[in-house]
């Protein structure tokens, strides 16, 4: 009795795997022919041209650009610098 039950939940184990196994290769094999079929027959949207950059804004003042760079010395301890600063 003890040997049925196990050979029973034996076979079923592999008819589930082998299952779950065919039905995975099934929707893998679709996806691939679903993007072949979409790629082929759908047109690639056109992508926009990049518009002009913008002009450039006015130049900051020069006391407004030495307050900043004496701002950044003292909280970075001497250490960092202003590399560009513009208005926005």
């Amino acid at each position: 009795m003890e040997q049925s039950v196990l050979g029973t939940g034996l076979q079923l184990m592999v008819v589930g795997m082998c299952t779950v196994f065919i039905i995975l290769l099934v929707v893998i094999n679709l996806g691939k022919l679903i993007i072949a079929l979409v790629n082929r027959y759908a047109p690639e949207e056109a992508v926009p041209a990049k518009k002009a950059a913008p002009a450039p804004v006015a130049a900051i003042a020069p006391q407004t650009m030495a307050v900043l760079e004496e701002a950044v010395r003292q909280i970075t301890g001497g250490k960092g610098r202003v590399a560009k600063a513009t208005r926005v």
